[in-house]
């Protein structure tokens, strides 16, 4: 007769005493060691991934909203090119090309996204410090920026707007109110290059505007003292040569002080100005003016300008240089406002926000294989430092360490 087989753990179990005894460990006894507990290891992994799936599909479930816009593009030829259709507008029309553009066009609206401005707007517009249960603003501004993430794709360049909510129809509202509170923050920033101009042409067209009304003033007196109402064609042509080049002297000054406002003084920008402001004031006192209009002396055939109509010309030649000054600027604040407003407008939403049909949190196909995966590797490792406790406690020199072992850790503090 055959004889009878033997079960698994009866043949691992009367395996040579030498194979025991050696101190190499085989990939072969490994898994022999392994096999004898492949009941409690698959039990134990099938209960595991159980309760993983359970608590799994007990969590809250959260939803991600994404919102992606495009940046505002640094563009400095829509000035130059408007300015190329308005007219002539002297030495001022250089200053449409300038630029005060980031490295990424995206830092600035990333920041400002962050900003806690827009923050706050946030925090009260969706009431979150009731939905985050926080008692402070600031901890309610760490709790909006855990649920947000705000990026920028080197690649492609695009803004995206994440948030991750327990509701999906709040996570897209969320997402596209990031949008609407950026353009009512930056509506009131003066953050780019156009939004600069408009403030320091403002200003300069106010003071423009004031000495425009104070020239009139004096030459409506002189014609009134004087009688005079009109001049020599020749005396009038050289006045208004004199006026002209006082309003370029004065915008090449405008030009250099804006250029100043983003560049160093060794700017090659800021160098050229100086040198055609330097020969723009060569000229004028070549014709016997000064810029500022006082005691000046015009190569003027007195013969043909009475006496008494002497400060009749200076106070003309004051109103022609200030309407020329207003006018130049005039046209640079709109050109500025135009630009302002085309920036302003030119975050673009590429993809908006819509409401998520699936969860993000917890994703059951990644948590449960992942739990599973580590239970099985600790179960594997304890099952074999079970055993090699089991084998040193059989061998003399294993056992002798190992008690030595066991007296290192049970020994008293104060005795050591």
């Amino acid at each position: 007769m055959a004889p009878e087989p033997k079960n698994f753990d009866t043949l691992t179990e009367n395996m040579p005493e030498k194979a025991e005894s050696s101190n190499d460990v085989s990939l072969l006894e490994l898994l022999i060691v392994i096999g004898r507990r492949k009941k409690f290891l698959a039990g134990s992994t099938l209960a595991v991934a159980a309760l993983t799936l359970i608590v799994t599909l007990l969590l809250p479930k959260s939803y991600t909203a994404t919102t992606s816009v495009l940046p505002p593009q640094q563009n400095s030829n829509f000035s130059a090119a408007l300015l190329s259709q308005v007219g002539n507008l002297g030495a001022l029309g250089s200053l449409a090309g300038s630029s005060l553009g980031l490295k990424n066009p995206a830092d600035l609206p990333i920041a400002l996204l962050k900003s806690r401005s827009v923050e706050d707007a946030m925090i009260q517009r969706f009431d979150l410090m009731k939905l985050y249960k926080e008692k402070k603003l600031s901890d309610a501004r760490k709790a909006l920026e855990k649920h947000t993430s705000i990026e920028s794709n080197i690649k492609d360049g695009i803004i995206r707007i994440e948030i991750e909510d327990r509701s999906p129809q709040r996570a897209s509202e969320m997402a596209n109110a990031y949008v609407d509170e950026y353009r009512k923050l930056s509506a009131h920033l003066a953050i780019t290059e156009a939004g600069q101009r408009r403030l320091f042409f403002e200003q300069q067209l106010v003071d423009a505007k004031n000495n425009l009304a104070g020239a009139e003033e004096a030459l409506k007196a002189s014609q009134q003292k004087s009688g005079m109402i009109q001049l020599d064609s020749q005396a009038k042509a050289l006045i208004e040569s004199v006026a002209a080049l006082r309003a370029q002297i004065v915008a090449k000054e405008v030009q250099i002080k804006s250029l100043s406002l983003s560049e160093t003084p060794s700017n090659p920008d800021i160098l050229m100005a100086r040198e055609q402001l330097s020969a723009l004031q060569s000229q004028l006192r070549q014709l016997g003016g000064t810029q500022s209009g006082e005691d000046s002396d015009l190569i003027v055939p007195r013969g043909k300008i009475p006496e008494a109509g002497m400060e009749y010309v200076r106070k003309l030649r004051d109103v022609k240089y200030n309407e020329l000054i207003f006018e130049l600027l005039a046209k640079q604040f709109e050109l500025a406002k135009l630009d302002e407003a085309r920036e302003g407008a030119v975050i673009q939403v590429v993809d908006p926000a819509v409401v998520p049909d699936k969860k993000s949190f917890p994703r059951i196909s990644l948590i449960v294989p992942a739990v599973t995966f580590i239970w099985v590797l600790l179960a594997v490792s304890g099952i074999l430092f079970l055993e090699g406790i089991r084998r040193a406690g059989e061998r003399p020199e294993d056992y002798r360490r190992l008690q030595a072992f066991k007296a290192i850790w049970q020994r008293d503090p104060r005795n050591s």
